[in-house]
């Protein structure tokens, strides 16, 4: 697969706006998204492939630290290596932006984000109690 990486910007936003809940993870609205795209301290990016979104992921930045706030792909195009694809390059926007570590949380079942963190180097540094209603948040941590 050809897939690009892109800056996401409000067209994107548009673009998906109506898959949003049924195409991708209900977690994300976009008025959480419009909102991140206006925020100076995060970075969105999505992946594209034959002119149509099949995932985005972003990353908010606070002196310096990361935390990474969604890694989303499109249900029908999962296992296919989009989200690594998308984890790398959140990786590479935190070295550029001189980030001493990342962070992110998990679903404690969602098994296959588990193996991608892991596989990439992150490391479980913590548990947040409910953090998805009533499962538990994997805190996972990347040492840049």
């Amino acid at each position: 697969m050809n897939i690009e990486i892109e800056k996401m910007n409000k067209n994107h936003l548009e673009e998906i706006k109506e898959a949003l809940e049924n195409e991708f993870d209900d977690f994300w609205n976009y008025n959480i998204l419009k909102e991140e795209l206006n925020s100076s301290n995060s970075k969105y990016i999505v992946a594209i492939l034959n002119k149509e979104i099949m995932g985005f992921a972003g990353v908010k930045f606070a002196l310096d630290q990361a935390d990474i706030m969604n890694i989303v792909t499109r249900k029908d195009y999962r296992n296919k290596g989009i989200g690594t694809l998308l984890l790398n390059e959140l990786i590479s926007i935190c070295k550029e932006f001189k980030a001493n570590s990342i962070f992110l949380e998990v679903n404690e079942d969602n098994k296959p984000a588990i193996k991608l963190y892991e596989k990439a180097g992150f490391e479980s540094v913590g548990i947040r109690k409910n953090y998805y209603k009533d499962k538990n948040g994997i805190v996972m941590r990347y040492v840049v």
